[in-house]
């Protein structure tokens, strides 16, 4: 089955940190197009995979409709000069450094489990890194379809990405992101 972008979605939450946390902004970074696939052999799920992969120049930036549902620690608007400069930190040689590594990608090593709840051991790359971690899966619709939620914690440092720190930390980046997704195939 192929993914339906039209369908799916993938987000990352961004947290802010540091003594003046107060005077910095979550953030939410989303995903307008990726690509992937699910295979689910008619024997189960013990030899089932999937793939997902996007690049990081195509995430989109605190999207004000995104921002809005995710309730108050994210109803600060935010000007297009900063959410511009976000971007260019984000991506930038001493953050992701996306002109050397511009893709994410996800690869289901092993599933295990029963419909409606899996588990999958995924290898996930990013930032020229790959690390390995079992997620939780909820899925729903099949045969005909497959519907994929789950999310899981990253730590951007167990990638090599050091998280954006100003004044000696005193406004920051959490470390830790919450990256979460809803993925549909047909």
């Amino acid at each position: 089955m192929r993914l339906s972008p039209a369908e799916s979605s993938l987000r990352i939450l961004v947290f802010r940190a540091g003594r003046a946390a107060r005077l910095g902004h979550n953030h939410v970074l989303t995903a307008p197009r990726f690509t992937g696939y699910f295979h689910l052999p008619d024997d189960g799920p013990a030899r089932a995979t999937f793939d997902l992969e996007f690049r990081l120049d195509e995430l989109q930036i605190d999207d004000p409709a995104q921002r809005a549902a995710l309730g108050s620690a994210w109803a600060s608007v935010i000007s297009q000069p900063m959410i511009d400069g976000t971007r260019d930190h984000m991506l930038s040689a001493s953050n992701m450094d996306a002109q050397h590594y511009p893709y994410v990608r996800v690869h289901a090593l092993e599933i295990s489990g029963e419909a409606p709840h899996f588990a999958a051991r995924v290898a996930f790359e990013m930032h020229g890194q790959v690390r390995e971690f079992w997620l939780p899966l909820k899925v729903s619709g099949l045969p005909e379809r497959v519907e994929v939620e789950g999310s899981v914690v990253l730590r951007q440092t167990d990638f090599g990405v050091r998280p954006y720190s100003v004044g000696a930390g005193l406004l920051a980046v959490k470390d830790e992101v919450i990256v979460e997704f809803r993925l549909v195939g047909h």
